[in-house]
């Protein structure tokens, strides 16, 4: 993701790339926070908390794509922090994921009853994904019923895929949304790092909020 983000800020016309960081090639980011307006962080469950926090302490603004950690610390230091930088943190960047999310919710308004099925790379940690967590939330909270657990799939030749499957009386209704390469993401990404210093609230998660 860190490749494809630095490929995506080099080939826009409006940004520049200030610098990477990256604990295994020796580059911290408080060296490099100096010169960033907006610091992309894909990093670890373990990581994101803490890079959240030396963002805002240094009035930089974050996008954060990692999922996994405790969401409501990096939100009380982004409110605490004087030097009034913003943080906007999304589950997931590409739009048709959040089009997904958005689609099983009004559905499960008719259909409650419904399964999560995510599967992702070999790679991914977190489990289930911060996507899936998040669209049990919106489903949660249009009246739906998501059947626990959430299935997470971890296969080689998967990148980033989910599947909501709503049933009801003689039928069945399938969202589902496929990322077959990071690309999909480098949209919203982009979107995010534009507006991200002109969000009200010093804190924002879910792409939906800039749609």
């Amino acid at each position: 993701m860190g490749k494809a983000v630095c490929e995506a800020v080099d080939a826009a016309d409006d940004m520049e790339l200030a610098g990477l960081a990256d604990p295994a090639l020796d580059r911290p980011l408080a060296e490099l926070l100096d010169a960033a307006d907006v610091v992309v962080d894909f990093s670890t469950p373990d990581a994101a908390l803490d890079n959240g926090r030396a963002c805002v302490e240094a009035g930089v603004d974050a996008v954060i794509g990692t999922t996994g950690f405790d969401l409501d610390e990096l939100r009380s230091a982004a409110e605490r922090a004087e030097q009034g930088a913003n943080v906007f943190v999304a589950p997931n960047f590409a739009i048709g994921a959040v089009l997904m999310m958005r689609f099983a919710a009004e559905a499960a308004q008719q259909m409650p009853e419904c399964e999560i099925v995510e599967l992702h790379h070999p790679g991914k940690r977190d489990a289930p994904s911060g996507t899936a967590a998040r669209t049990a939330e919106l489903i949660t909270a249009a009246g739906g019923n998501v059947h626990q657990p959430i299935h997470s799939i971890r296969l080689p030749g998967l990148v980033a895929h989910q599947e909501v499957i709503l049933g009801g009386e003689g039928q069945t209704l399938s969202i589902r949304h496929d990322s077959v390469d990071r690309r999909s993401f480098m949209p919203g990404v982009l979107l995010a790092v534009r507006r991200v210093a002109d969000l009200r609230e010093p804190f924002t998660v879910g792409l939906e909020a800039l749609l």
